[in-house]
């Protein structure tokens, strides 16, 4: 803990050294650094359009990339704005003095309505290079037309709204047929609808607008110089081709809703914003004589679409009486006022002026400025000259505003992907929730930003506000990346440290029973968290000494198993007596030092249940690790208790079939101890031949002969083959016994004899029971009388052994009668094996002239050879070669050495002086010598015929040709 501490006062002075070092710096608090390369460009960026006119410029209107402008008197311009290059010139073909008064452009760009001065209204179709003079809509000065954008095409407006300057909406539609383009009227019908009043009577339509809500629910807005008008109603699904005649009739008895403003700038426009196309608009400006009223588009509200409506006052330089407003364009956060020499932009969160850009005096007065709502560009013209603006990221800024406005979750949204921005909003965020004293959600805040962890953990310390400390230092920590080892341990064992405070006071405190469970709960949690378990692990020392020091053995042992230090769980049990719970750790963890470790202490207690949780592991535990919890046991408790031992050693021995010689040593001790009857079954069990004997035989003899089992030491006196201390043993206890042991030295007939007599005496002198030394001798056919008789005493009459004596003479004259019917049988088979070698050397074979040798194929009698009862014939040099390979090599030395000594005895003698006699006698030696040798040499060449006998048989797994020389042989054939 000391070493944290030393950590964490380490980290608070590189920190004040770091925030030194930012101070002189200028790094903000934040920790970013804003470093713009290059001016940042502004949200409305104005293009000047490189355009000269050949005439003023009258109208101007643009919607879906298509632009249409008047020039002069009689001329229209069409421009695709995706192909500027290619500019489309109409002539209106009038030779009157009208003049173009306003232009409308529907949604898709495709009909465009120019109405004159005059009170008459023309038509153009993108299509067409003709206009055409809409006859019905004649005697009529148009002001505003509100388009069907969910019926609308590119030949058919279907029912559209037409605002006049008398009041009167009407309802229109304008059909072109490519058919029969120029023989219809292209304007269906013209019926009015409506006509809009002030207090004064009729006033212009100076806007009209449809828009679709849910449930087929239709919303028309319609605004005079000072009222806004609300006409809302549902027309039957399958009837929209019909118009909007029957949400009309119904306010024919009584006004629709309306807003009304005082001031007066003689008329009135109203802009909307739609943030993508083919969708509704989100949101509304009124420029009116009062400034400008800005609200929500509500598509669900049953009777006004308007929502969360304010009014913004026109900024101070802006005099209605003497410079007008005279165009709006809302954006998603800003509506543009249009004044004859300048533009301004006001925010609609806060209603202040963040843009304004003055026009020189030699482009004009600016006439109009629209806005094409598919591509988001804005548009303003003069007579002379044509600019664009272009509206870039307008929502850099708008977190400032809303974060000013305390609406942290707006400004959040909005600077989401600009982390120094978003830094001082949490920061603001946080700040603003803890002056209001709302600290948790201050902590979780702080949280998130770059301030410095030492001072805002100061503030919370200062507050008293352990439980928002808290919260700061897990979502801090919870932000802490892998590499940050010394921030996480800090981090780490303070939250411990303050858990167990806070759990301490709750405890003591019965009202507050509901907190320290959720707190309990929260704090083991943070225990288990998998994101701290390598920390908690690497620092688990420190957390049991801060565990050990408030006392909490509870959260001890609940964080011991967390860390899976098992030992400790099990030790702490133990310690308070829980000897069952320990037990239930041990058993549910399965880990098999944590048996051998506490078995000693367990089994003193709960025997039984220990016995069965080591049955239960099987053969994951190694039971000669257990034998000294069972020897400390044993020792010191009842036989009872000592059958549990017994109980778990049989569990080895018969069910797991252990076979080390510890545990069946211990088996035996315990039955040696305490069952004596299962120690004789165990012994016969285990068999008699010592190599499969899995028990120390003299261990087991020593430990048989302590406790004087005198039955089990004669069997381990057999296992041993030591037959006559078995049987000196077994006279101790049982003849019968002594008997069985007798006969087990089946091989050594001296051995048996020997035991039986030691049988037979211990009858005749220590029982002194005749007939019972008579049935040994029937029992033993090696015994006989006379063996028996020195054991008797002198008194004994021979009337005890008649019959015994006449049973072995009778015994003697039958075996000899054996003796001579056999030796008739040898004489016999002698006289039959003289006969049969007498015919063997009178026996003989032929042999042709033609015969060939059966390995060469040369002719046989060229050279000596060898003729063999089954007819195969050899040269004998031919014989030699194919048997002396296969020989083994002591045979092989031998047959060299025999023709060495051939040779020496087939060269002449060098001395030609000698005496006839010794010459002679020497001869008859050398030619003696020469058959023994030539006698031995056949007797190995010619033992057996080489194609018939085993040496054929033993070199069947020989390949046919050597290995050694089977590419030479292959070789050879190619």
């Amino acid at each position: 803990m000391a070493s944290i501490l030393d950590e964490y006062e380490d980290s608070l002075h590189r920190s004040v050294s770091v925030q030194q070092s930012r101070a002189s710096v200028g790094i903000p608090h934040s920790g970013y650094v804003n470093a713009r390369l290059e001016k940042e460009t502004p949200i409305f960026n104005k293009q000047r359009i490189d355009f000269a006119p050949p005439e003023k410029i009258n109208s101007l209107v643009v919607s879906s990339n298509q632009l249409c402008m008047s020039l002069g008197k009689d001329t229209l311009l069409r421009i695709d704005l995706g192909k500027p290059d290619e500019p489309n010139q109409v002539e209106l073909g009038r030779k009157d003095e009208a003049k173009v008064y306003k232009m409308f452009l529907d949604h898709t760009g495709s009909h465009l309505l120019i109405a004159l001065n005059t009170s008459e209204c023309l038509y153009l179709n993108r299509s067409v290079q003709k206009v055409r003079a809409l006859s019905r809509w004649k005697g009529h000065l148009i002001e505003s037309v509100g388009w069907n954008k969910f019926l609308g095409s590119e030949t058919n407006t279907g029912p559209i709204l037409v605002g006049t300057s008398q009041g009167q909406i009407y309802e229109a539609e304008i059909s072109v047929s490519e058919g029969s383009l120029f023989s219809t009227n292209p304007d269906q019908y013209f019926r009015q609808v409506y006509t809009l009043e002030e207090e004064s009577g009729p006033a212009p339509v100076c806007c009209l607008e449809i828009e679709r809500g849910i449930e087929g629910k239709f919303f028309i807005i319609a605004t005079t110089r000072k009222r806004l008008f609300q006409f809302v109603g549902k027309v039957p699904e399958g009837t929209e081709q019909q118009g909007f005649s029957s949400i009309f009739a119904v306010h024919a008895d009584h006004l629709p809703s309306f807003r009304e403003f005082p001031a007066n700038l003689g008329f009135s426009e109203i802009a909307f914003y739609t943030p993508k196309l083919r969708s509704n608009p989100r949101s509304f400006a009124w420029m009116m004589g009062n400034g400008v009223l800005y609200g929500t588009l509500d598509y669900s509200r049953p009777d006004s679409i308007l929502s969360d409506e304010r009014v913004w006052v026109y900024p101070p330089d802006i005099d209605i009486t003497v410079n007008k407003p005279i165009s709006i364009v809302l954006t998603q956060f800003h509506f543009l006022l249009l004044l004859p020499d300048r533009v301004k932009a006001v925010c609609t969160l806060n209603g202040q002026v963040v843009f304004q850009d003055l026009f020189l005096e030699k482009f004009g007065l600016l006439t109009r400025m629209i806005k094409d709502p598919t591509v988001q560009q804005i548009w303003i013209h003069t007579e002379k000259v044509v600019f664009r603006y272009h509206v870039q990221r307008e929502s850099r800024d708008v977190w400032k505003m809303y974060m000013n406005m305390n609406k942290f979750d707006l400004a959040k949204e909005y600077c989401k992907d600009r982390p120094e921005c978003l830094d001082i909003v949490l920061a603001k965020e946080a700040e603003h929730c803890f002056q209001n004293k709302r600290y948790l959600d201050s902590a979780k805040c702080y949280a998130l930003t770059q301030n410095y962890f030492e001072e805002i953990a100061l503030k919370f310390i200062e507050a008293k506000q352990e439980e928002a400390l808290m919260e700061f230092l897990i979502k801090k920590l919870s932000n802490l990346k892998p590499s940050e080892k010394t921030q996480t341990t800090l981090l780490t064992t303070w939250l411990t440290e303050l858990y167990l405070n806070w759990l301490g006071i709750l405890q003591g405190d019965p009202s507050q029973r509901n907190l320290y469970l959720d707190t309990r709960e929260k704090f083991r949690t943070f225990l288990s968290s998998p994101k701290n378990k390598d920390c908690l692990f690497n620092n688990r020392a420190s957390i049991y000494e801060l565990l050990a020091s408030h006392g909490d053995t509870e959260h001890m042992v609940y964080f011991a198993v967390i860390m899976q230090d098992y030992e400790r769980v099990v030790a702490h049990h133990c310690q308070h007596d829980e000897y069952d719970e320990a037990l239930n750790v041990l058993s549910r963890h399965r880990d098999e030092k944590l048996f051998y470790k506490f078995s000693p202490v367990l089994i003193q207690h709960i025997p039984k249940k220990v016995v069965d949780a080591w049955i239960s592991m099987g053969s994951r535990l190694d039971a000669r690790n257990l034998i000294p919890a069972l020897v400390n046991y044993s020792q010191s408790a009842s036989t009872q208790q000592i059958n549990e031992a017994i109980r778990y050693m049989e569990f080895c021995v018969y069910q797991l079939e252990e076979t080390q010689q510890a545990i069946h040593n211990y088996l035996l001790s315990l039955y040696a101890l305490c069952r004596p009857d299962s120690l004789l079954s165990y012994l016969e069990q285990a068999g008699t031949n010592p190599n499969r004997i899995h028990y120390d035989l003299k261990y087991a003899l020593r430990l048989c002969a302590e406790h004087g089992h005198h039955r089990a030491c004669v069997h381990i006196y057999k296992v041993m083959e030591l037959y006559e201390e078995a049987v000196d043993l077994a006279l101790q206890v049982d003849v019968d016994l002594a008997k069985s042991c007798a006969d087990l030295p089946e091989d050594d007939e001296e051995l048996r004899k020997k035991l039986w007599l030691k049988i037979a005496r211990h009858v005749v002198q220590e029982e002194k029971d005749v007939k019972k030394a008579m049935a040994c001798l029937s029992s033993c056919a090696l015994l006989k009388i006379e063996d028996v008789l020195p054991f008797f005493p002198d008194f004994v009459t021979i009337d005890h052994f008649k019959e015994a004596i006449c049973n072995s003479l009778e015994d003697y004259n039958k075996h000899i009668e054996e003796l001579k019917r056999e030796m008739e049988e040898a004489t016999q088979s002698a006289k039959r094996i003289r006969e049969d070698i007498q015919e063997m050397r009178n026996k003989y074979g032929s042999v042709e002239p033609q015969e060939k040798c059966a390995a060469c194929d040369f002719p046989l009698l060229n050279r000596p050879f060898y003729l063999f009862l089954c007819g195969h014939m050899f040269h004998y040099d031919c014989l030699l070669q194919a048997v002396f390979p296969n020989l083994p090599a002591y045979k092989q030395a031998k047959l060299e050495d025999l023709q060495k000594k051939l040779a020496a005895t087939s060269q002449p003698s060098k001395s030609h002086h000698r005496p006839k006699d010794a010459d002679t006698i020497s001869l008859g030696k050398g030619q003696q010598s020469r058959e023994q040798i030539k006698a031995d040499i056949d007797d190995i060449v010619a033992a057996e015929c080489v194609y018939c006998g085993e040496l054929m048989i033993r070199s069947i797994d020989k390949p046919f040709i050597d290995p050694q020389k089977y590419e030479e042989e292959m070789q050879s054939w190619l």
